[in-house]
């Protein structure tokens, strides 16, 4: 498949999945160069109709497999709640590849670039709106990307929201050193099934009647049909990926290293109580301590019954878009 070819399959992906006249009327799309290596980065930039006022911005940095335009409901409700939002396909995801085998390949940067590609995005959003307040929010992968974020430059930050962020793992190094190991053997774009059944094999565990090995994103069976039926979606990471998603599970949950120039940013954690990813309820507690830990001073949480990985997706969607849309409004300052 050419690079033409996967923009193509976007397209039609994007028609199928997403009816775009249905959910936006009107974003802008734009490639910028990452500042770590030049890897032209996919953009997408939604600001709401005329005549509703302009709260602030967010910037959404999305999770593993998936890509911008799978988060367009939600930006559609942002935009109609006063906000401008920004989201970019990560490196390797998306249209932010040189290459469809590049899917789940990090390049040389690898999750420090991943990083770095985050917070340039928003450096070039702030610099357009910089009288509006900003605020994160990071789901999955994204929500480690953007502790990361927040570790080094939390200066420029208003509200930072968490999730579906995955519990610390204490075998990541160990999934870290195996990841290198198979790089060294067999390659950097390898796409090793070992790692992915270590990773992601017993997360539908709990889903006793699950028939496709996604049932653990989302209790929806559409969103996990089309999740499935998605080649941008339904695919294993590359050697180097595992590499740096380990890497970037253990520079988030690491004590050392915050900048902690605004020990007051507001954060919000928030997941599915069936969500594999934060293991129990009392490892998802353990994940706002360590932010706690750091140093922050207004760390707050809550948890979905009967929700899932994707809970910005899920059955009562309506319910977590509201509470975040809370979060935001209570720190837009008094007028």
């Amino acid at each position: 498949m050419t690079f033409n070819h996967l923009k193509s399959v976007l397209t039609v992906l994007l028609s199928v999945f997403f009816p775009i006249s249905s959910v936006l009327a009107d974003y802008t799309t734009f490639t910028i160069n990452s500042p770590s290596d030049s890897l032209p980065l996919s953009v997408l930039l939604s600001s709401p109709d005329d005549g509703v006022e302009v709260k602030g911005v967010v910037q959404i940095v999305h999770g593993m497999c998936e890509y911008k335009e799978r988060y367009l409901p939600f930006v559609s409700y942002l935009n109609d709640n006063g906000y401008i939002v920004v989201i970019h396909d990560h490196r390797g995801h998306g249209a932010s590849v040189r290459s469809s085998e590049d899917l789940g390949y990090f390049y040389d940067g690898g999750y420090v670039a991943m990083i770095e590609d985050a917070r340039f995005v928003g450096e070039t959003i702030q610099s357009r709106y910089s009288q509006l307040p900003f605020f994160l929010i990071g789901h999955s992968m994204g929500s480690m990307v953007v502790r990361g974020y927040a570790k080094r430059y939390d200066d420029v930050l208003d509200g930072l929201v968490v999730c579906g962020s995955p519990s610390y793992n204490p075998a990541s190094g160990i999934g870290r050193s195996l990841a290198k190991s198979v790089m060294n053997k067999e390659g950097e774009k390898v796409r090793p099934e070992r790692i992915q059944k270590m990773s992601f094999g017993s997360f539908n565990k709990k889903f006793k009647d699950a028939e496709s090995p996604n049932a653990w994103i989302c209790s929806d069976p559409e969103v996990v049909e089309n999740y499935d039926a998605d080649p941008l979606c339904n695919y294993v990471f590359t050697a180097n990926g595992f590499y740096n998603l380990f890497g970037l599970m253990q520079d988030a949950y690491d004590k050392d290293g915050w900048k902690m120039a605004n020990p007051h940013l507001p954060v919000f954690f928030i997941a599915g109580e069936d969500d594999p990813c934060i293991v129990s309820p009392k490892k998802f507690s353990r994940s706002m301590n360590r932010m706690t830990q750091v140093g922050y001073l207004h760390v707050d949480g809550r948890l979905y019954p009967d929700m899932r990985h994707e809970i910005l997706n899920e059955i009562g969607k309506e319910q977590v878009w509201s509470d975040v849309l809370d979060f935001f409004n209570t720190l837009i300052p008094a007028r």
